[in-house]
């Protein structure tokens, strides 16, 4: 009688610690997987919700994800998209706890460099906001860590008489890039 109570006691034992050592298990395997959860897959899983990301400037850039790369997300604001550099984010608003699978290899690869270029190459009319100002323009070119942008009345096309000037903004200066 009393080794059936010392040999359920030894199994209950037993039992209880690989139970603990499952718990410890998938606690680490679960801590490793959020390891590899990304910003940019997150805005991505937000799909038709909005969100708000809060910049480092204090301005906030509401709406919904149209898109998100490693270094960049594209927002549906009211007025229009903004490209905003995923390193001028402090914070995220809204955002839905799951995550979206990750970018396939060609978004991965896309650069906020990559971005920019795509809207020189367009010649699309932006406002660009650094600290302290917005500028308006058309993105001539992209270079290694700046932009050259020729400065010219908002929303209008870009004319060699109407550029008032040719500003290079640093690539790292810039909080969000919008469609004029």
């Amino acid at each position: 009688m009393r080794w059936q109570r010392l040999f359920e006691d030894l199994e209950a034992q037993l039992e209880q610690e690989a139970s603990a050592e499952l718990r410890a298990e998938v606690a680490d395997r679960t801590r490793a997987e959020q390891a590899d959860v990304w910003l940019a897959d997150r805005l991505r899983a937000a799909g038709p919700l909005e969100v708000a990301l809060h910049l480092r400037d204090g301005a906030v850039v509401a709406g919904r994800v149209d898109d998100a790369a490693p270094e960049w997300v594209v927002v549906a604001e009211a007025r229009g998209q903004a490209l905003v550099p995923l390193a001028s984010v402090s914070s995220v608003a809204g955002l839905p706890r799951r995550v979206a699978p990750p970018a396939g290899a060609v978004l991965r690869r896309t650069s906020l460099r990559t971005a920019l270029r795509a809207l020189a190459r367009d010649r699309a009319a932006v406002r660009a906001a650094v600290a302290g100002a917005e500028l308006a323009g058309t993105i001539d070119r992209v270079a290694g860590d700046h932009v050259d942008l020729a400065l010219h009345a908002p929303g209008e096309p870009r004319r060699a008489g109407a550029v008032l000037e040719v500003r290079a903004v640093a690539i790292g200066a810039l909080l969000v890039v919008r469609s004029a």
